[in-house]
């Protein structure tokens, strides 16, 4: 008697299990990818084994297992090691697209280092939070080789919502700093508006919901006013302390550009308040706490009588 042979299903190695890391491996299980992945935190590791994908012990382990490789890591040593790594294995022919926001000067010198050994980077970081991968809600800003990227279409869909192609290597990190400048800007601004109607007597939660579903409302007004109005910065998609990281970066495009920037200037001082008052772990939500707080300071030398 014949069997029908079952395809086997498509295989993708994620290095970085953080929260978007995490969240992305999720999908792909979901998706009906057969997920390897690797972290340095034990933690997340057994999370991954839980979430159904299979926990490597190391960067060698997973490119073992698979020739498409997703990159979510914290920082340009981890960029830096994860790619002396995998340049160690002595494979030839992998792809892997890195994902964070990381300097485009880091990614292009380990574009051209692992490029000796044709194993191909891909500079793909995603816009949105980690709330949003939780739900695939992503974009991914693809850049670099075109036919890396079309080999890597399926995997995208498995963990996002949509994916632009944008051109050349680091074309995708300057739209994501783009779209990041944007972000700074409307998370100040929608504290700044739900505490404006809140001390005109209105109920914070029904100002989301009503704002955010008009012309005046933005995606972060969606995602993060639900958080300022709970109070619930405490439950990091992004944390304060990383995300000092990019604005650096989008400091530095800015000057670079000559471009005059005075909203997004304005939010620095907000974010490095929140720093100074504790909120380095928590979700940038937590500029509603700097605002409010700001309506609360007592004047720290008294009038005079």
């Amino acid at each position: 008697m014949r069997t029908t042979a079952h395809p086997s299903p498509p295989t993708v190695g994620l290095i970085g299990l953080g929260i978007m890391g995490s969240a992305m491996a999720a999908n792909l299980v979901k998706a009906g990818f057969e997920v390897y992945g690797f972290d340095p935190v034990a933690a997340a590791r057994r999370a991954l084994k839980k979430a159904g994908g299979h926990a490597c012990k190391s960067v060698s382990e997973v490119a073992q297992h698979s020739p498409h490789l997703l990159l979510s890591l914290p920082s340009e040593a981890a960029l830096d090691q994860v790619c002396a790594e995998l340049l160690a294995t002595g494979l030839k022919g992998l792809i892997a697209a890195e994902t964070s926001t990381l300097p485009e000067v880091c990614k292009r010198r380990n574009r051209d280092a692992l490029a000796k050994q044709r194993i191909t980077l891909l500079d793909c970081p995603l816009s949105g939070t980690g709330a949003q991968a939780l739900t695939r809600d992503l974009a991914v800003y693809a850049s670099g080789n075109a036919k890396a990227i079309r080999a890597l279409h399926g995997v995208f869909e498995g963990f996002a919502r949509v994916r632009y192609d944008v051109g050349d290597f680091g074309n995708g990190m300057r739209m994501k700093l783009v779209a990041n400048l944007l972000v700074a800007i409307h998370n100040v601004s929608s504290a700044e508006a739900i505490l404006m109607g809140a001390r005109a007597g209105l109920d914070p939660a029904t100002i989301v919901k009503v704002v955010a579903d008009g012309a005046g409302g933005s995606r972060m007004l969606q995602v993060r006013g639900p958080m300022m109005v709970d109070r619930s910065w405490d439950q990091a998609t992004m944390k304060v302390g990383i995300w000092q990281k990019d604005m650096k970066l989008i400091q530095e495009l800015l000057q670079a550009t000559d471009t005059p920037a005075p909203l997004f200037s304005a939010t620095l001082p907000i974010y490095n308040a929140a720093m100074a008052m504790g909120h380095a772990m928590d979700d940038t939500a937590s500029v509603f706490d700097v605002l409010e707080r700001w309506t609360q300071v007592t004047p720290v030398t008294p009038k005079k009588k």
